[in-house]
């Protein structure tokens, strides 16, 4: 018998020659598009129009999986907020609209500061956390609250709570003080809350932290590493304008085109600013 099953075996020669499956087979990186929208100041001048002209070009490219607006969404703060409840709905009604099954988040901006209960009611808090949309809770977007040039404590107490098992995309109004910063000092934070804001950050955490939008400043600019010591590989980033307020067309005005892409362990932000006329 012992020599019948040897002989079988050598009769099968191209048994040995059977192609090994590839177990080094690197997975096709995941790709996630979102779009970045600052101070569409909805309400003054011809803000409304804009914006609503601009948001779909926005959410139209790209299968957008969310989209952050950063702040001075209405100019609900004028004429002491008389008209701020008409701003909010146009501003929710454009959004609406346009997104449709679209997730986004809105963070508050100067201008909202003194109508919170209403951007509250339209928008939704104030502060907060939250998965990133198509990640699986892979990483979490986090909004914060520094409307009037300071972060709140419960903004300082969210950046403590956060867990390093996480990456985070992190979005607030005013820009941080960084080197280098091209942004009007008058609407930049002072250097004070800066470090506030990075020193609130457990140091664990600080190389999960893997962009980093503000706005307010009217114009774009980005620092795409070392923007702070221990943080060499966050990516920060102000967004324009998307309205009226301080905008201007030659170039000033527009939005980010963004992309989280997850390759096995590398997670990685870039965003890539978008003009509109």
């Amino acid at each position: 018998m012992k020599k019948q099953i040897e002989s079988a075996k050598k009769r099968s020669p191209l048994s040995s020659l059977k192609p090994k499956r590839n177990l080094n087979l690197k997975a096709t990186a995941q790709i996630i598009n979102f779009a970045v929208i600052g101070d569409s100041h909805v309400g003054y001048g011809s803000s409304s129009s804009i914006f609503r002209n601009l948001l779909p070009k926005a959410v139209s490219s790209g299968n957008k999986r969310f989209v952050i607006f950063g702040g001075d969404n209405t100019q609900a703060g004028a004429n002491h907020g008389n008209n701020a409840n008409a701003y909010y709905k146009d501003f929710k009604d454009t959004v609406t609209s346009t997104l449709g099954s679209i997730p986004y988040k809105a963070s508050i901006g100067n201008w909202e500061a003194s109508t919170q209960s209403l951007f509250t009611q339209y928008l939704g808090a104030v502060e907060g956390q939250m998965n990133f949309p198509g990640t699986q809770g892979k990483v979490k977007y986090v909004w914060l609250n520094c409307a009037l040039g300071k972060f709140t404590p419960a903004s300082i107490t969210l950046l403590n709570n956060l867990d390093e098992r996480y990456y985070y995309i992190i979005d607030f109004h005013w820009p941080l003080k960084v080197s280098g910063i091209t942004v009007d000092p008058s609407h930049v934070l002072s250097a004070s809350e800066t470090n506030k804001f990075f020193s609130a950050i457990p140091m664990k955490v600080r190389d999960k932290v893997l962009a980093i939008f503000t706005h307010h400043g009217h114009l774009f600019y980005r620092k795409l590493n070392n923007i702070y010591p221990s943080y060499s590989n966050t990516k920060f980033f102000v967004c324009g304008c998307s309205g009226d307020y301080k905008c201007k067309p030659n170039g000033d005005r527009g939005y980010y085109n963004a992309t989280l892409t997850i390759n096995g362990a590398a997670f990685n932000v870039d965003a890539f600013k978008m003009s509109v006329m």
